[in-house]
């Protein structure tokens, strides 16, 4: 312990001039230090934080904006749905017009073919009946002819006996004729 107590340098001795010159070497270093790497080393360090907060910020955008569009498409989707459901109604009532349209356009043509036929039945049966009243008065004819026995003429007849056909169409004529 002697050792150290003498002036030989201990651990525990102090030496003045050596204090002086770590203070100054210490005092050049923290100027070298401050006059050329700190504003480096703090230019750098702000940089960083620079990039760090914008790179914060652009991914907050991105994440703001990502969220925007996912709000957008859930509506374009949801807009989407309503108007397919809008384009599926619009098809139902349409075919439903449609199907309407033709069993009327159906009713319609089954109508008009119906008395078209009506009307065809009865031209028909009028023409029938002419016929059939021509052969009649034919007959009479013949037979009023071989019974008078040429004391009328044939024109003569026809008239008399279409005169007589006629009174027999009108009921009322016919009962009077026969008072």
């Amino acid at each position: 312990m002697t050792f150290f107590l003498q002036g030989g340098g201990g651990i525990l001795s102090f030496d003045t001039g050596f204090a002086i010159w770590v203070l100054i070497t210490m005092l050049v270093f923290i100027w070298g230090m401050g006059k050329f790497a700190v504003p480096y080393i703090v230019k750098a360090l702000d940089d960083r934080e620079k990039r760090i907060k914008e790179s914060l910020d652009s991914a907050e955008n991105a994440l703001a904006k990502a969220k925007e569009i996912s709000k957008e498409n859930e509506q374009a989707l949801r807009d989407a749905e309503i108007k397919a459901q809008k384009i599926r109604k619009e098809a139902i009532e349409e075919a439903e017009k449609l199907r309407v349209e033709r069993l009327e356009k159906a009713r319609e043509e089954s109508a008009k073919i119906l008395q078209d036929a009506k009307e065809t039945i009865e031209k028909e049966k009028e023409r029938a009946l002419i016929e059939l009243r021509n052969e009649v008065a034919d007959l009479a004819v013949r037979a009023a002819s071989v019974i008078i026995d040429h004391e009328l003429d044939e024109e003569k007849n026809k008239k008399l006996v279409n005169r007589f056909i006629d009174n027999l169409e009108e009921p009322s004529t016919i009962q009077k004729n026969e008072v």
